[in-house]
């Protein structure tokens, strides 16, 4: 182990310095969501008109309104809630432009968590395509009726929106597992729903 690799936590901290189980629930429902709405918006693009592609746009309407809520509970439950600090060890083995990575990419995430659904909902709104969740709840229309708009404006909001959120994603990703694999300090444990007896103890 180098000089620079911050030292294995005890126990008793890598528990204090944890998640709480809330935050991490809505940590990983929230990415399957994101990861399987950006897919399905990647594929549901390139298909002809045809029933499938208007069920996997309602399904992707469905998933960006679900992204909504389930952001606006996260950032609530986080108001309350507030994280963890990074563990001293793990902070002090990292750079000062990485800790400023840390925060702005997380800052840029939660806004984008909002940005992308309610420029979806705009986009449709604007088209005058109703959204209608899980096909039971009509929502409003937040946006007068104008498909010249929506299309020269919304749709690449929308759709550069998303690009950006796939990629801070990815930036992520690539910085968690750096820390697992590389930096071995143990730091994406802490979103790591815990083993069942550290969980009882």
């Amino acid at each position: 182990m180098s000089a620079d690799t911050p030292s294995p936590l005890p126990a008793a901290d890598a528990r204090r310095l944890r998640y709480g189980t809330v935050a991490i629930v809505l940590h990983w429902l929230l990415a399957a969501m994101i990861v399987g709405s950006l897919g399905v918006g990647l594929y549901m693009t390139g298909l002809p008109f045809s029933p499938l592609r208007l069920k996997l746009y309602s399904w992707h309407k469905w998933a960006g309104v679900t992204i909504l809520l389930l952001s606006a509970l996260r950032l609530l439950w986080r108001l309350g809630h507030p994280p963890p600090a990074l563990p001293a060890p793990v902070a002090a083995a990292m750079p000062g432009w990485q800790i400023a990575g840390h925060r702005v990419s997380h800052a840029l995430m939660y806004l984008l968590f909002f940005a992308v659904p309610l420029l979806g909902w705009a986009y449709s709104s604007a088209l005058g395509v109703p959204v209608v969740w899980f096909g039971v709840l009509p929502l409003p229309d937040f946006v007068p009726l104008d498909k010249d708009f929506a299309e020269a404006v919304l749709k690449p909001l929308h759709k550069g929106s998303a690009f950006a959120l796939a990629g801070i994603t990815l930036l992520h990703v690539a910085a968690a597992l750096k820390h697992h694999w590389i930096d071995r300090d143990g730091l994406l444990k802490r979103m790591w729903p815990a083993p069942r007896k550290e969980s009882a103890g």
